[in-house]
């Protein structure tokens, strides 16, 4: 995918280092491989700028996998055969971008997208090292294709579902081409005018610097930081800023340093 000059001149002239930063984007089409995906087209223009800023970045088709239905991290240990999505739950953690890509059908994002959202729910529970939710300190992002209205529908979706999983969700983490109403090329048909679109260009190249902007600021800073909001210490009594009463007789936390104020 060949960038266009402006998001050219916006990645020769950046002087941060984002080169141990990781992205992986989720595919929601509902076409396997190879089949042309339009959602691909978009995905490739914030792939190619996240990877001329040295970002290792993967893209993967959901639909191409034997991803069981359910909310648990395995459903092979609930009654299922088989169940592709843990491996595909270990790149999601080791990535600290997640972009989700999907098509609209009838004003919704895909079956597909469904689906992975709500297995990414079944890492839900899981905790990090210091006791948080285990996505925190990840940052999320969607982009949509389609024919008809319902992109910003989608967005709100998806991006609501991130951020209530423990993702952070930067300004404007969205991006989507719309074709005319009724039957009519899609993004990457010849004549569509997609990739030459203004207004989609800027807004998936805003998303994709904000994406990386964010990601290097968590980076640096370890995360976000870890009081009041740790499942663990939660669970083992403490209730941080709320009165002191038989709920917290296990909490650690000294309440009379103004930094827990």
């Amino acid at each position: 995918m060949s960038l266009n000059e402006k998001q050219n001149e916006l990645c020769e002239s950046s002087t941060t280092d984002y080169s141990d930063l990781s992205a992986l984007f989720l595919n929601c089409t509902l076409k396997r491989s190879p089949e042309l995906s339009h959602t691909q087209g978009l995905i490739d223009i914030s792939m190619a700028i996240m990877q001329k800023n040295g970002i290792a970045t993967e893209t993967l088709r959901p639909v191409d996998f034997d991803i069981a239905y359910g909310v648990w991290p395995d459903m092979t240990e609930h009654g299922w055969e088989s169940d592709a999505w843990p491996p595909l739950l270990e790149k999601v953690m080791a990535a600290d971008i997640l972009v989700i890509g999907t098509s609209i059908w009838l004003g919704e994002k895909t079956s597909v997208c469904t689906k992975v959202v709500e297995r990414l729910y079944s890492a839900s529970g899981q905790l990090n090292e210091r006791g948080q939710y285990a996505y925190y300190g990840r940052t999320g992002g969607c982009l949509v294709t389609g024919n008809e209205d319902g992109a910003k529908h989608c967005a709100m979706n998806v991006l609501y579902s991130l951020q209530h999983l423990g993702y952070v969700i930067p300004p404007q983490a969205d991006a989507d081409w719309l074709g005319e109403a009724g039957p009519g090329p899609s993004y990457l048909d010849p004549g569509s005018g997609g990739p030459e679109n203004d207004f989609t260009n800027r807004n998936t190249t805003f998303m994709t610097w904000n994406l990386m902007h964010m990601a290097r600021m968590l980076k640096d800073a370890g995360g976000i930081p870890a009081h009041g909001n740790q499942r663990s210490e939660w669970d083992a009594g403490c209730r941080f800023d709320f009165q002191r009463s038989e709920w917290d007789a296990g909490c650690r936390f000294d309440f009379t340093n103004p930094a827990y104020r």
